[in-house]
């Protein structure tokens, strides 16, 4: 009775570990088919055009290598808009200097600019303004200013692009036009539409000379 027993227990010892593995490989089975199907991944969120930044009664300088200020940006609230990298701003005004000392001052009712102001849409009211500058000749290059419900300008390379009408002042002489391309660096002045213009006669004292 003894030698039976022993020959069944070393038989189930033997085959316990088959056992066992049947077992862990049904219930692996049995929980992958009941597990809860994971959650179909989230759409990618369009962009949304909101700000994510505020800045209010403000001014952001920018300086060249010599620590010389390059140009000024300040508003009275700017909104930064993260889809397309722009601030829009309230009340803009910019101040830029070119590397020969030339100024520029563009301000408007509303702006809407990249990051360091060095292009910017300007909106009602807009004006830029290119101060008079002595020459290395000895001769003045008077004011230059343009003015208009929209002007598109880029200080560093001093352009200014509109396509609604606009007024020019070039001293005390005004032109008025329905479009407008300006480009200083490629001496570059296209008016378009109906353009009229006004000169100022030259000083006497000048036209003496």
């Amino acid at each position: 009775m003894r030698t039976r027993w022993r020959r069944g227990w070393e038989s189930f010892t033997i085959y316990l570990p088959v056992a066992l593995m049947g077992l862990m490989a049904l219930a692996s089975w049995w929980l992958v088919r009941n597990a809860p199907s994971t959650l179909p991944a989230a759409p990618a969120r369009a962009p949304v055009h909101e700000p994510d930044y505020f800045m209010k009664d403000f001014s952001v300088q920018n300086f060249d290598a010599a620590g010389n200020m390059t140009r000024q940006l300040q508003g009275d609230m700017a909104r930064h808009y993260p889809d397309t990298d722009t601030l829009e701003i309230d009340a803009v005004e910019i101040h830029a200097k070119s590397p020969d000392g030339r100024q520029t001052r563009a301000t408007a009712l509303r702006g809407l600019s990249n990051g360091d102001g060095s292009e910017v849409q300007l909106f009602g009211n807009a004006r830029v303004t290119r101060a008079a500058q002595q020459m290395p000749d000895g001769t003045r290059s008077p004011e230059l200013r343009f003015e208009g419900e929209f002007l598109h300008a880029w200080t560093n390379e001093e352009r200014v692009l509109s396509d609604k009408p606009v007024v020019l002042w070039r001293g005390t002489d005004r032109f008025t036009a329905d479009r407008l391309h300006y480009d200083h660096l490629d001496q570059v002045l296209q008016l378009d539409g109906r353009v009229r213009g006004v000169l100022q006669p030259a000083p006497a004292s000048a036209a003496g000379r």
